[in-house]
């Protein structure tokens, strides 16, 4: 089987979306699939694109068997609506410019970022009359509601949700990472029984416990990903100033990249924390497991979304399959997971005392720690690894519907 994947973002790119449509492609080639993705630059969040991209229109490379179409996109930093929708718009032209490269096709699985992808791989399978199925890693514009930057039922909610029930008409199947986005899907016109449920997943040859390097004597509290407004730091410090007071010898690492680092180490100023630690640093995927394994303690710090939250973030599966215990900052599926597989602690979000007596508990049980991270490994090796979702997905792709 023939796969086209189109998605803006994929792997050295930061961040969820590049690491799920990386799973399902690996996952996908190990099953004896031709896996082609067409996506952009290396870009995300930073906006800086390498010099090896610089004055070419696309890029050819190959990942293993693996073949990767790479196009131009705008070098803007990903900060704010205004410059993601330019930044959107200029993959959704580039991607067409890989149009006389990609071969045979049987089916094109839309990546991300959702509902912008539909319009390339809905003009691709148009050109090349074959299916299009479309992955699902955010619900975009509920997403807007739940942060207030737009009000449902307004004019802008009107439009954007006709947009999204055109597109997803044109769609034969969905592929959402969390069972809390079927309703949802469901109602913006896509057949049930066409949805199908497949978790984000983990490279396990990648992601897996590493040795911890010398011993500082710190319980170390660790956060891996995005700096975006997806995720509350301000809970963490203020978690970790109650620590501070306590003389706890806990630190509290922070690495990643993203718009909120200036304002996040403004606030580590403000608060005179000694026991935080903001690492400004992109790190290829190896290299973040490796770094995981050095903490404690990993923690999912989302913001207050007001509703619970219907997504899962694929940071979970990493966390656990590098055997550590998790502390989860969130209402909705994320801390339902943490419960379910017995992986970890979860408190509400922006319940910034609740996150300290969390850490305190594991800090102070070293046993509940090695057991829940335990867990957690076993979990992911059984129904998250990208082989058990490659597999889910090309058993979909083959079963879809003629017509």
């Amino acid at each position: 089987m023939n796969v086209l994947i189109i998605g803006e973002y994929f792997p050295p790119d930061l961040g969820g979306a590049a690491t799920r449509a990386s799973n399902v492609a690996k996952g996908l080639s190990i099953n004896n699939c031709n896996v082609t993705v067409v996506t952009a630059f290396p870009h995300y969040p930073t906006g800086k694109i390498p010099k090896e991209y610089h004055s070419k229109p696309l890029k050819v490379e190959y990942a293993g068997k693996i073949r990767i179409i790479r196009t131009w996109i705008l070098p803007l930093e990903s900060k704010g609506i205004l410059r993601r929708l330019f930044i959107f718009t200029s993959f959704i032209v580039s991607s067409m410019f890989a149009l006389l490269l990609v071969g045979n096709i049987d089916v094109i699985w839309a990546a991300n970022p959702d509902i912008f992808v539909l319009i390339p791989a809905i003009a691709y399978g148009g050109i090349k009359r074959k299916p299009v199925v479309s992955n699902v890693d955010d619900l975009i514009i509920e997403d807007l509601y739940d942060l207030n930057l737009v009000k449902r039922g307004s004019a802008t909610s009107k439009l954007a949700e006709f947009f999204a029930r055109f597109l997803f008409s044109k769609v034969k199947a969905a592929t959402p990472i969390s069972p809390g986005y079927v309703e949802t899907i469901a109602r913006y016109g896509v057949n049930r029984r066409m949805i199908q449920v497949v978790r984000g997943g983990v490279d396990l040859e990648v992601f897996k416990p590493y040795p911890k390097r010398g011993n500082s004597g710190k319980f170390v509290v660790m956060y891996s990903g995005g700096f975006s407004i997806a995720y509350d730091f301000e809970q963490v410090f203020q978690a970790a100033k109650i620590i501070q007071e306590s003389n706890s010898d806990v630190e509290f690492i922070i690495q990643g990249k993203g718009e909120l680092l200036g304002s996040m180490q403004s606030r580590v100023k403000e608060l005179k924390l000694k026991n935080v630690q903001i690492i400004d640093k992109l790190l290829p995927r190896e290299a973040v497991s490796e770094f995981l394994s050095q903490a404690d303690v990993l923690i999912l710090p989302l913001a207050d979304f007001k509703t619970p939250y219907r997504g899962m973030s694929s940071k979970l599966y990493e966390y656990q399959a590098v055997g550590k215990p998790i502390i989860s900052c969130s209402q909705g599926l994320p801390s339902h997971y943490v419960i379910e597989t017995s992986s970890g602690l979860t408190v509400n979000p922006g319940d910034f005392q609740a996150l300290a007596q969390a850490v305190f508990c594991l800090k102070e049980n070293q046993k509940l720690c090695r057991l829940m991270g335990s867990n957690g490994q076993k979990f992911v090796e059984i129904s998250a690894s990208i082989n058990a979702i490659g597999l889910k997905m090309r058993s979909l792709f083959r079963n879809l519907p003629d017509g």
